[in-house]
This record gives C-alpha cells, sequence and structure tokens, in this order.
C-alpha cells in the first residue's frame, strides 16, 4: 500500500510539474506577445477615430455630403470679401489661402486632426513605453500597458468627440510634419450653423466672421516664415524634454489632475508637472499662443466693422456663449488643458489693443518681424514692457508714441 501511494504521489507531482511547465510556457508565450503588443504605441489611433466619429454621428445638425457640398460656393464668396479687406489692412498679400478652403463636416475635422495628435503622442511615448512595458517586462505589466492603451483610446476617442462638436474653424497647419506642406482652412459648417443658430445672429455674416478669423490666422503664418520653424523647434524642444523625465509623469500627472478638479494651488496643473526649464518653454509658447489668438480677435474687430453686417452683436454673442460654459465643460477644458486657450483669447487681445494704443498700428507689425520682438514671459499681461523693449517708448511720456514706433516709416 506504502508502495503504491508512493508510485501514485509520483505522479501526481509529474502531472503537476508538467501541467506547471506547460502553464510557464504558455505564460512566457503570452507575456512576449502581451509585451510586443503593448509597444507597438499608447494609442490605438484607428479606434480613436472610430469612437470619435461614431459619436459625432448622432450629434444634433449633421448633414448629408451634398448639403455640405452646397455650401462651398458660400464660402468661396466670403473668402473672396475677406482676403482683399485683410490685405489692404495689413498691407500684406496671402496668395495661395483662397485656393485652400474646404467645408467638412464633424468627422472630415477629426479625421484632418488625427494625423496631428498622433504626431504629437510619437514624440514621447518612446520613453514612456520603456518606463510602462521595459524589454523582458513579461506578462503582468504587459497587460496594464495594453488596460491604460484601451483607456486612453477610449478618452482620447470621447475628447475628439467632444471637441468636434465645438469646434468652428481652423487653419490647419501640421507643425511637426517632415514635410512643409502649407497650411489648409477648415470650416465645420455643421457646427458654424449650430452656433449661430443658438446666438440668434444670421447665418451669413456670421460665416464671414468666422472666415476672417482663421484667415487671420493664415497671415501670421504664411506672411512670416520663419514663424512656423521657430513655434515647432520650441514646441518638439518641449516634447524631447517631457519624453526625458517621463518616470514619474503618471503619478504626478494624478495628484496635479486630482488639485485642479479642486481648484488647489497656483497655475495650471500642467505647470506642476514640469521643470524650470520646461515651465519657462511652455510660458514662451503660451505668450505667442496669446498672441495668435489675440492679433486674429483684434484683427477681427477692425477689419470687420465694415465687412460683416451685425458686428457688434455677433462679438457680444459669442463672447458671452464662451464665458457662460456648464460645470461639465469647464472640468473638461480645464483637465485638457483648452481652459488655456480660452485665456488666450483674452488675454491677447488685450495685449494687442494695449500696445496699439500706446504705440500705434506700426507697432503690430513690429510684433511679426522676428522672434526676437514676440512678446516674452511676462509681456502679455504687462504689455508696456514690450513696448520699453521693442519700441523703445515708455507708455506716458512725453514724445508721442505713435510717432516712434513708426520706425522711420
Amino acid at each position: 500500500m506504502s508502495a503504491r501511494r508512493a508510485a501514485s504521489a509520483s505522479r501526481v507531482w509529474q502531472a503537476g510539474f508538467l501541467v506547471g511547465s506547460v502553464v510557464g510556457a504558455a505564460v512566457t508565450v503570452l507575456g512576449r506577445h502581451a509585451e510586443a503588443e503593448a509597444r507597438t504605441g499608447l494609442v490605438d489611433w484607428a479606434t480613436v477615430g472610430r469612437i470619435a466619429e461614431g459619436r459625432l454621428r448622432h450629434a444634433p445638425g449633421s448633414l448629408r455630403a451634398a448639403e455640405l457640398a452646397a455650401t462651398e460656393a458660400a464660402y468661396a464668396a466670403a473668402m473672396a470679401r475677406v482676403v482683399p479687406a485683410l490685405e489692404a489692412h495689413l498691407g500684406v498679400a496671402l496668395p495661395g489661402i483662397v485656393g485652400r478652403v474646404e467645408v467638412v463636416d464633424r468627422a472630415g475635422w477629426v479625421r484632418a486632426n488625427l494625423a496631428t495628435f498622433s504626431s504629437l503622442f510619437g514624440r514621447i511615448e518612446a520613453g514612456l513605453l520603456d518606463e510602462l512595458v521595459p524589454p523582458g517586462a513579461g506578462l503582468a505589466k504587459a497587460t496594464i500597458a495594453l488596460a491604460n492603451r484601451w483607456v486612453t483610446t477610449r478618452q482620447l476617442g470621447h475628447l475628439l468627440g467632444f471637441l468636434g462638436q465645438r469646434v468652428l474653424g481652423q487653419y490647419d497647419l501640421a507643425l511637426l510634419s517632415a514635410e512643409v506642406t502649407p497650411g489648409q482652412l477648415l470650416f465645420i459648417e455643421e457646427n458654424v450653423r449650430g452656433t449661430a443658430g443658438a446666438l440668434g445672429v444670421p447665418l451669413g455674416p456670421f460665416r464671414t466672421w468666422i472666415a476672417l478669423h482663421e484667415t487671420t490666422h493664415a497671415f501670421e503664418f504664411e506672411a512670416h516664415p520663419w514663424l512656423r520653424p521657430y513655434l515647432a523647434a520650441r514646441l518638439e524642444q518641449q516634447l524631447d524634454s517631457f519624453s526625458s523625465s517621463t518616470s514619474s509623469l503618471g503619478r504626478d500627472a494624478a495628484r496635479a489632475i486630482g488639485r485642479a478638479l479642486r481648484r488647489e494651488g497656483d497655475g495650471h496643473w500642467m505647470e506642476r508637472l514640469m521643470s524650470d526649464e520646461q515651465r519657462r518653454l511652455f510660458r514662451e509658447t503660451q505668450a505667442v499662443m496669446s498672441l495668435l489668438e489675440g492679433f486674429a480677435d483684434h484683427v477681427m474687430d477692425e477689419v470687420g466693422a465694415d465687412l460683416v453686417p451685425d458686428l457688434a452683436t455677433i462679438s457680444a454673442r459669442f463672447h458671452a456663449r464662451r464665458a457662460q460654459r456648464s460645470p461639465m465643460e469647464r472640468a473638461i477644458l480645464r483637465l485638457t488643458g483648452m481652459d488655456l486657450k480660452m485665456e488666450q483669447y483674452a488675454r491677447g487681445e488685450r495685449f494687442v489693443t494695449a500696445v496699439e494704443r500706446a504705440a500705434g498700428a506700426a507697432a503690430l507689425r513690429r510684433l511679426w518681424e522676428a522672434p526676437a520682438t514676440l512678446p516674452r514671459d511676462g509681456e502679455i499681461e504687462h504689455p508696456e514692457r514690450w513696448v520699453r523693449r521693442v519700441i523703445g517708448v515708455v507708455p506716458g511720456a512725453d514724445e508721442p508714441a505713435r510717432r516712434v514706433a513708426g520706425g522711420g516709416a
């Protein structure tokens, strides 16, 4: 009996060893496959597009392709008025931009921006993947990384679905593209119509107003060829800096987001994740972005006065709508950093208006001369510092600022 029990135990042990070996081998194989899959990227961009487009497909105000095509003539007519007016006001020709206009639906806007989003993520994901799934990480870490990708993919899909219902127009410029392709103007007609209806303003003038804003962005880049590589270089510096300091990014981001939702702490939550050098680059870039948005808003008021019927009503109602957001919208904007863009409009327009008041319209042309004449950190909030540094005039001095600002012209 003892011998039989020993033999039986031996067979059980052998079977267990065999099963354990098989399971171990299977786990190893699964781990390698999971690791290889996890290291293909932080985001499944094809799924992001499907989620966003699926959400937008059920949004109110959707238009068929034929309906979108029928509006192209209206935008062409708006551009035919906007471009000459801008050229006359700014003293710079804008060749070619009229031929690079496309009316798209919300899904078309998503498709146009997926490449931009994936390019930005591609600059930092190698470092993050090395942290999440180092070579030989095994099944457990690879599974966590795949779960993170599943969550991130769906978050981005819903984010693009959210933004796709709010963007009205866009000067589409791929800053980090390997090929220097010209920018394109996109108009999201479904959102333009919906917003005009919500504001109670006439659709035709509202289209012209949006076209004026986006064409001014085209002027900023296309009339000043140095601006695109300048911004691209700074963005690359920021992304490279982030990719080299990813070890605590996830943990720190979770804490910073929590504080942002509770409205705790000073400054934006994104800045709390940055080193001193990263923060310096970020703030300098934000100053330029504020100038881009503020200058466009300023020009809209200047040029639009003779171009857009009911300009005052459109502007007042649009800006009031910007300020009246639901708590959910404010939370989403804060979490995604889009609240910074909202701040850029107001801060930038105040800066541009103050510069023109202090040093004349000629000073506004000085803004776009070279990187050295762009506003620096702190100058957006204190435009007199920019005037003193670039123009050499202290607002309020005895010598007429407007004559000096012209630089002898």
